[in-house]
């Protein structure tokens, strides 16, 4: 977290001289190493290279860096590192380096606990605590050591949580050397995905991309009333496809949009909850999507184009909501547009702008329709963008650039790094202590059979683990240990996945720990509860759609092409319906009667296909919905025209 956007001490360590060198070329060897995996140049060795020596490799590389880059405590000076971070930093080496070079022998003698292992195996999680009690905080750390301690003293547990417990070399070794563990999948989707489409979007800012997407966005909205604020929403939405991170759509969008939408009309608190609401959507917007759609198309064992398909339509409803509710923010407040002065000419920006669009539409392409592997089509879309940006002066990227945009890549894999790997530790504690199927047991007991009993548990428990722990987290975790209860009462695989994805997601905007409205509310000068609220407010579609697709499938397009366009149009009325009501405006202000009429009629137009009732039941919400519509347009133009009468006093 940077100085300039939250006013606390940056967690990173501010170097010069031979460390920072040191630091900068690990950084960079780390997003090297990452992208030349993912375009797959170790088919061409002359040897067989395992998948988890690569993966050892990119850990320890990871681990190294982190020691060296991040200070272990927030009032440490961060201008030297101490021995001790000396000496991690090469444990973190050490770690890795030995599988990376020893697993062609180990692959054939895994049920070995040799001394060497599990010692090494209880570095490595020691390490791995410990990186991530930096980068992500101490809670995310002693939960997960809580997990592995449970697999030690299980046996002292009552009931269904007793199981016989494992020797602590053989949790070391398991969960050191096993592909279903340390080495597994969270590991591998950052390794081999993750770090394309990080440098991706970092190869965009590099070349003008971001000034690019802003412009663009300001053309599209920013002369309509609210201006600025849809600014926010449509340029968030574009940089939803090179950045599956809210924080950063918050630091890079937030510093235009946020003082542009203040200087406009909008109150501190209005501004840094939309700019929040709209940076979150970025994790749900295909063609990228945050990191935990890509753990999941690995998960289900699909195309990750399958998943940005299926997330489409509910991540529109996303955002028509949000664009609803700033319009009408807008007319209640009597705010107008920005003049024309301050939007740039269409012409001019497409002079330059256009080499931007190619990679992105090579991007949706490859991974959309010829259904590459991720990383692959994330890299083809990297070199696109460097050769094309090198055809005009004024995009042409400088060798320091390109360097600085390998660094940053580096830099910003560390945390997803660390946090993925804690991730597969965690899975292979709760696979190797059973505690996975127990999970899923106890909560198909509880729920009674009824799936949207255990839809509302799942949320809860969702929102609960989003307070402290990362989208990604709170996805693989949940994936583990509630998406199989939900499938087995019916709810479809790819429903489930993505109803713990939008939860897992919403947990940003849902206070008291949401830290892109937290660096919005502190942008904008604002009241930071004041903000949340409204962020909840503004992102009521994310709490509500989940709940709509998991019980009627062609809301992620799954079934005809009749059930699929009859599924979106009357979702998209009825979240707008939704937002209105929750405005509290349409054409004129609403009282709480007329908003609750509007919610009515929305959750009649969103009520899932449960029986053969579902057309009436949704044809009742129509009709509702456009009385009223009806109803407040014509009082509206009856109380306009009263005022535009001599003595313009309303009858």
């Amino acid at each position: 977290m940077s100085d300039d956007f939250t006013g606390a001490p940056t967690r990173f360590r501010r170097l010069g001289g031979a460390p920072a060198a040191l630091l900068r070329a690990l950084l960079v060897a780390l997003a090297l190493l990452g992208s030349s995996w993912a375009l797959e140049v170790h088919y061409y060795f002359p040897w067989t290279f395992f998948k988890q020596q690569y993966l050892a490799l990119f850990l320890a590389l990871a681990l190294s860096s982190v020691f060296l880059a991040v200070k272990a405590r927030a009032k440490e000076a961060g201008d030297k590192i101490p021995w001790h971070d000396w000496f991690f930093s090469a444990c973190g080496l050490l770690v890795g380096l030995y599988i990376t070079i020893m697993y062609p022998t180990i692959a054939y003698r895994l049920g070995i606990l040799s001394p060497d292992r599990w010692l090494l195996g209880s570095l490595a999680i020691v390490l791995i605590l410990e990186a991530t009690r930096r980068v992500a905080g101490g809670t995310l750390a002693w939960l997960a050591l809580g997990v592995i301690l449970y697999a030690k003293f299980a046996y002292v547990l009552p009931g269904i949580l007793y199981n016989r417990g494992s020797s602590w070399q053989r949790i070391a070794s398991y969960l050191y050397l096993d592909s279903n563990a340390m080495l597994g999948l969270p590991l591998d989707v950052a390794a081999g995905v993750m770090v394309a489409f990080i440098f991706f979007g970092q190869a965009l800012y590099a070349v003008g991309g971001d000034k690019f997407l802003t412009d663009l966005a300001l053309i599209v909205t920013g002369r309509y009333r609210g201006g600025p604020a849809k600014v926010s929403v449509v340029s968030s939405a574009f940089f939803g496809t090179v950045s599956g991170s809210a924080v950063a759509n918050v630091v890079v969008d937030g510093a235009i949009t946020i003082p542009m939408m203040k200087r406009t009309g909008f109150p501190g608190h209005l501004a840094a909850a939309v700019e929040a609401v709209a940076s979150n959507g970025g994790q749900m917007m295909p063609p990228v999507m945050g990191a935990a759609a890509f753990v999941m198309a690995e998960f289900l064992n699909i195309p990750y184009g399958q998943v940005a398909l299926a997330a489409a339509v509910p991540a529109c409803l996303y955002y028509l909501a949000l664009f609803t509710q700033i319009d009408l923010e807008a007319a209640k407040r009597g705010l107008v547009g920005l003049s024309t002065d301050q939007i740039p000419k269409l012409r001019i920006v497409m002079r330059t702008g256009w080499v931007f669009l190619i990679p992105l539409s090579i991007l949706v392409y490859t991974l959309m329709i010829e259904n590459w592997e991720a990383g692959k089509a994330g890299m083809v879309g990297v070199i696109s963008v460097l050769v094309l940006a090198s055809l005009q002066k004024g995009t042409r990227p400088s060798l320091q650039k390109i360097l600085h945009a390998l660094e940053e890549t580096g830099r910003i894999l560390l945390d997803i790094t660390v946090i993925t790997a804690l991730a597969g530790l965690v899975i292979g504690t709760l696979h190797l202590s059973g505690l996975t199927f127990k999970i899923s047991f106890l909560l198909v007991t509880i729920s009674g059979g009824n799936a949207l009993l255990l839809l509302s548990v799942t949320a809860l428990g969702c929102l609960f683990l989003g307070l402290p722990l990362p989208t990604t987290v709170v996805y693989i975790t949940l994936a583990v240990l509630a998406a199989p209860a939900l499938v087995q009462l019916g709810i479809t695989p790819l429903a489930a996945h993505l109803f713990l994805f939008y939860f897992g997601m919403v947990s940003l905007i849902t206070p008291p720990d949401c830290l892109p409205v937290y660096i919005a509310a502190v942008m904008a000068r604002a009241n930071f509860w004041q903000t949340g609220w409204t962020a909840m407010r503004l992102g009521v579609a994310a709490y509500v759609v989940p709940f709509v697709f998991a019980f009627h499938p062609p809301l992620i397009l799954v079934g005809t092409a009749a059930e699929i366009i009859l599924a979106i149009v009357t979702a998209a009325f009825g979240v707008f319906l939704l937002a209105a009501g929750c405005a509290g405006y349409l054409f004129r202000p609403l009282g709480w009667g007329k908003r609750g009429a509007l919610w009515l009629a929305a959750m009649l137009l969103l009520l899932p296909e449960w029986s053969g009732g579902w057309l009436i039941v949704n044809s009742v919400g129509l009709a509702l919905g456009v009385f009223l519509i009806l109803w407040e347009w014509n009082k509206s133009a009856l109380s306009r025209a009263a005022l535009a009468e001599p003595g313009g006093v309303s009858r």
